[in-house]
Protein backbone atom coordinates (compact mmCIF):
# COMPACT_ATOMS: atom_id res chain seq x y z
CA UNK A 1 0.00 0.00 0.00
CA UNK A 2 1.23 3.20 -0.74
CA UNK A 3 1.94 5.80 2.65
CA UNK A 4 -1.69 7.65 4.35
CA UNK A 5 -1.23 11.02 3.24
CA UNK A 6 -2.28 13.88 5.58
CA UNK A 7 -4.64 15.90 3.24
CA UNK A 8 -4.05 19.32 4.64
CA UNK A 9 0.04 19.13 4.76
CA UNK A 10 0.26 16.69 1.69
CA UNK A 11 -1.74 18.18 -0.78
CA UNK A 12 -4.38 20.74 -1.11
CA UNK A 13 -8.20 20.26 -1.14
CA UNK A 14 -11.11 21.71 -2.36
CA UNK A 15 -13.02 22.12 0.89
CA UNK A 16 -16.87 21.81 -0.70
CA UNK A 17 -18.50 22.31 2.81
CA UNK A 18 -16.33 25.62 3.73
CA UNK A 19 -18.79 28.45 3.98
CA UNK A 20 -21.40 26.74 3.18
CA UNK A 21 -24.53 25.12 5.28
CA UNK A 22 -24.45 21.62 4.58
CA UNK A 23 -27.59 18.93 5.34
CA UNK A 24 -26.34 16.49 7.77
CA UNK A 25 -28.42 13.40 8.14
CA UNK A 26 -27.57 11.64 12.00
CA UNK A 27 -28.85 8.11 12.61
CA UNK A 28 -27.25 7.64 15.73
CA UNK A 29 -27.57 9.54 18.86
CA UNK A 30 -24.81 7.74 21.62
CA UNK A 31 -21.52 9.68 22.81
CA UNK A 32 -20.14 9.79 18.62
CA UNK A 33 -23.48 10.53 16.95
CA UNK A 34 -25.05 13.45 19.86
CA UNK A 35 -21.32 15.06 20.16
CA UNK A 36 -21.34 15.21 16.37
CA UNK A 37 -25.02 16.88 16.49
CA UNK A 38 -23.42 19.19 18.86
CA UNK A 39 -20.08 20.38 16.95
CA UNK A 40 -22.12 20.20 13.63
CA UNK A 41 -24.47 22.59 14.38
CA UNK A 42 -22.49 25.04 15.82
CA UNK A 43 -20.41 25.10 13.04
CA UNK A 44 -24.08 26.10 11.76
CA UNK A 45 -24.64 23.29 9.45
CA UNK A 46 -28.54 21.36 9.26
CA UNK A 47 -28.73 18.47 11.29
CA UNK A 48 -31.85 15.71 11.33
CA UNK A 49 -30.93 13.55 14.20
CA UNK A 50 -32.12 10.03 14.55
CA UNK A 51 -32.27 6.95 17.06
CA UNK A 52 -33.68 3.65 17.85
CA UNK A 53 -36.81 5.44 19.12
CA UNK A 54 -39.35 7.73 18.74
CA UNK A 55 -38.20 11.76 17.57
CA UNK A 56 -39.45 12.95 20.66
CA UNK A 57 -36.67 10.80 22.90
CA UNK A 58 -34.49 13.29 21.94
CA UNK A 59 -36.16 16.54 22.66
CA UNK A 60 -33.70 17.49 25.22
CA UNK A 61 -31.08 16.82 22.35
CA UNK A 62 -33.10 19.21 19.86
CA UNK A 63 -33.26 21.77 22.60
CA UNK A 64 -29.52 22.18 23.58
CA UNK A 65 -28.45 22.52 19.36
CA UNK A 66 -31.36 23.30 17.49
CA UNK A 67 -31.41 19.95 15.59
CA UNK A 68 -34.73 18.65 14.25
CA UNK A 69 -35.26 15.35 15.30
CA UNK A 70 -36.79 12.87 13.31
CA UNK A 71 -37.45 9.03 12.41
CA UNK A 72 -34.31 7.18 11.87
CA UNK A 73 -35.63 6.54 8.11
CA UNK A 74 -36.11 10.18 8.13
CA UNK A 75 -32.88 11.00 8.70
CA UNK A 76 -31.22 11.56 5.45
CA UNK A 77 -33.60 13.00 3.47
CA UNK A 78 -32.40 15.14 0.73
CA UNK A 79 -29.07 15.16 2.81
CA UNK A 80 -25.49 16.33 1.99
CA UNK A 81 -23.68 13.98 3.90
CA UNK A 82 -25.10 11.16 6.32
CA UNK A 83 -23.98 9.50 9.45
CA UNK A 84 -24.42 6.65 10.71
CA UNK A 85 -22.99 5.90 14.52
CA UNK A 86 -24.71 3.07 15.94
CA UNK A 87 -23.98 -0.14 17.86
CA UNK A 88 -21.87 -2.60 15.42
CA UNK A 89 -24.63 -5.54 16.32
CA UNK A 90 -27.17 -3.55 15.37
CA UNK A 91 -26.35 -2.30 11.56
CA UNK A 92 -28.37 -5.47 9.96
CA UNK A 93 -31.71 -4.16 11.51
CA UNK A 94 -31.72 -0.41 9.78
CA UNK A 95 -34.42 -0.31 7.05
CA UNK A 96 -33.30 -1.75 3.72
CA UNK A 97 -32.41 1.62 2.16
CA UNK A 98 -32.34 3.74 4.74
CA UNK A 99 -29.83 5.99 3.34
CA UNK A 100 -30.56 6.22 0.20
CA UNK A 101 -33.26 10.07 0.08
CA UNK A 102 -30.00 11.27 0.61
CA UNK A 103 -28.97 13.87 -2.54
CA UNK A 104 -27.10 11.93 -5.69
CA UNK A 105 -23.61 11.25 -4.22
CA UNK A 106 -23.96 12.67 -0.59
CA UNK A 107 -21.50 10.21 0.87
CA UNK A 108 -22.12 8.42 3.99
CA UNK A 109 -20.00 8.20 6.75
CA UNK A 110 -20.12 5.36 9.55
CA UNK A 111 -18.21 5.71 12.77
CA UNK A 112 -18.66 2.26 14.07
CA UNK A 113 -16.22 -0.57 16.08
CA UNK A 114 -16.77 -4.25 16.15
CA UNK A 115 -16.62 -4.64 19.80
CA UNK A 116 -17.31 -8.81 20.51
CA UNK A 117 -16.45 -9.51 24.07
CA UNK A 118 -17.85 -6.60 25.48
CA UNK A 119 -20.71 -5.22 23.80
CA UNK A 120 -21.60 -6.43 19.88
CA UNK A 121 -20.92 -10.70 20.51
CA UNK A 122 -19.89 -12.63 17.48
CA UNK A 123 -20.23 -11.28 13.73
CA UNK A 124 -18.45 -14.04 11.86
CA UNK A 125 -17.57 -12.14 8.54
CA UNK A 126 -15.75 -9.85 10.82
CA UNK A 127 -13.74 -12.26 12.45
CA UNK A 128 -13.03 -14.12 9.54
CA UNK A 129 -11.43 -10.99 7.67
CA UNK A 130 -13.92 -8.32 6.22
CA UNK A 131 -12.93 -5.04 7.35
CA UNK A 132 -15.73 -3.82 9.77
CA UNK A 133 -16.88 -0.68 7.48
CA UNK A 134 -16.87 -3.24 4.52
CA UNK A 135 -19.41 -5.05 6.48
CA UNK A 136 -21.71 -2.07 7.26
CA UNK A 137 -20.99 -1.02 3.92
CA UNK A 138 -22.58 -4.38 2.35
CA UNK A 139 -25.26 -4.17 4.93
CA UNK A 140 -26.51 -0.01 3.75
CA UNK A 141 -25.96 -1.04 0.41
CA UNK A 142 -24.02 2.11 -0.23
CA UNK A 143 -19.90 2.72 -0.22
CA UNK A 144 -19.16 4.60 3.44
CA UNK A 145 -16.87 6.81 4.65
CA UNK A 146 -14.74 4.90 7.77
CA UNK A 147 -14.24 8.24 10.10
CA UNK A 148 -14.59 9.05 13.79
CA UNK A 149 -14.59 5.43 15.08
CA UNK A 150 -11.20 5.95 16.87
CA UNK A 151 -11.21 9.00 18.97
CA UNK A 152 -12.71 9.82 22.54
CA UNK A 153 -15.98 11.36 22.05
CA UNK A 154 -15.12 13.85 24.87
CA UNK A 155 -11.88 14.63 22.42
CA UNK A 156 -13.99 14.99 19.69
CA UNK A 157 -16.49 17.76 21.73
CA UNK A 158 -13.16 19.66 22.96
CA UNK A 159 -9.95 19.32 21.49
CA UNK A 160 -11.10 20.76 18.01
CA UNK A 161 -8.36 23.65 17.04
CA UNK A 162 -8.01 25.83 13.56
CA UNK A 163 -5.90 24.69 10.71
CA UNK A 164 -2.39 24.93 11.48
CA UNK A 165 -2.83 24.84 15.44
CA UNK A 166 0.14 23.39 17.37
CA UNK A 167 -1.39 19.82 18.56
CA UNK A 168 -3.58 19.54 16.38
CA UNK A 169 -4.85 15.56 16.15
CA UNK A 170 -5.17 13.90 12.99
CA UNK A 171 -7.96 11.78 12.09
CA UNK A 172 -8.01 8.77 9.54
CA UNK A 173 -10.49 8.69 6.56
CA UNK A 174 -10.67 5.51 4.89
CA UNK A 175 -12.76 5.13 1.35
CA UNK A 176 -12.95 4.94 -2.01
CA UNK A 177 -14.46 7.89 -4.20
CA UNK A 178 -12.05 11.05 -4.29
CA UNK A 179 -15.20 13.24 -4.57
CA UNK A 180 -16.83 11.66 -1.65
CA UNK A 181 -13.80 11.92 0.54
CA UNK A 182 -12.89 15.53 -0.65
CA UNK A 183 -16.58 16.43 1.29
CA UNK A 184 -15.72 13.87 4.14
CA UNK A 185 -12.48 16.02 4.86
CA UNK A 186 -13.59 19.21 4.32
CA UNK A 187 -15.99 18.07 7.96
CA UNK A 188 -13.28 16.92 9.74
CA UNK A 189 -11.12 19.69 8.79
CA UNK A 190 -14.34 22.22 9.77
CA UNK A 191 -14.61 20.59 13.43
CA UNK A 192 -10.98 21.24 14.05
CA UNK A 193 -8.80 18.13 13.02
CA UNK A 194 -6.59 17.39 10.27
CA UNK A 195 -7.81 14.78 8.01
CA UNK A 196 -5.35 11.63 7.12
CA UNK A 197 -6.09 10.16 3.64
CA UNK A 198 -6.00 6.08 5.01
CA UNK A 199 -6.65 4.77 1.86
CA UNK A 200 -9.39 2.82 0.18
CA UNK A 201 -11.94 1.42 2.46
CA UNK A 202 -10.89 -2.55 1.71
CA UNK A 203 -7.63 -0.98 3.97
CA UNK A 204 -9.98 0.55 6.93
CA UNK A 205 -8.79 -2.52 9.00
CA UNK A 206 -5.81 -0.25 9.58
CA UNK A 207 -8.38 2.27 12.31
CA UNK A 208 -9.84 -0.90 13.27
CA UNK A 209 -9.95 -1.74 17.16
CA UNK A 210 -6.63 -2.98 18.60
CA UNK A 211 -4.51 -1.46 15.90
CA UNK A 212 -1.97 1.20 16.93
CA UNK A 213 -3.60 4.55 15.88
CA UNK A 214 -6.90 3.34 17.26
CA UNK A 215 -7.92 5.49 20.40
CA UNK A 216 -4.65 7.65 20.07
CA UNK A 217 -4.41 11.80 19.51
CA UNK A 218 -1.95 11.46 17.50
CA UNK A 219 -0.59 14.41 15.05
CA UNK A 220 -0.45 13.90 11.34
CA UNK A 221 3.13 11.97 11.07
CA UNK A 222 2.46 9.77 13.86
CA UNK A 223 -0.94 9.05 12.26
CA UNK A 224 0.47 8.28 8.96
CA UNK A 225 2.84 6.00 10.79
CA UNK A 226 0.67 4.16 12.76
CA UNK A 227 -1.77 3.71 10.21
CA UNK A 228 1.35 2.20 8.04
CA UNK A 229 2.59 -0.34 11.05
CA UNK A 230 -1.12 -1.67 11.36
CA UNK A 231 -1.69 -5.21 10.82
CA UNK A 232 -4.68 -6.98 9.84
CA UNK A 233 -4.67 -9.29 12.00
CA UNK A 234 -7.13 -8.97 15.44
CA UNK A 235 -5.75 -8.83 18.33
CA UNK A 236 -6.93 -10.75 21.23
CA UNK A 237 -9.07 -8.32 23.38
CA UNK A 238 -10.61 -7.25 20.33
CA UNK A 239 -12.09 -10.82 19.12
CA UNK A 240 -14.59 -13.06 19.85
CA UNK A 241 -14.08 -15.05 23.09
Amino acid sequence: MDRPTASLRRRSIHRRTEGATVKIGIIGAGFIGGTLTRRLTELGHEVRVANSRAPETLADLAAETGATPVWAAEAAEDADLVIVSIPQKNVPDLAPGIVDARKPGAPVIETNNYYPQQRDGLIEAIENGTPESVWVSEHLGVPVYKVFNGIYWKHLLEKGLPAGAEGRIGLPVAGDDPDGKTIVFGIVDELGFDPVDAGPLAESWRQQPGTPVYGKDFGVDDTIAALAEASPERTAEWRAA
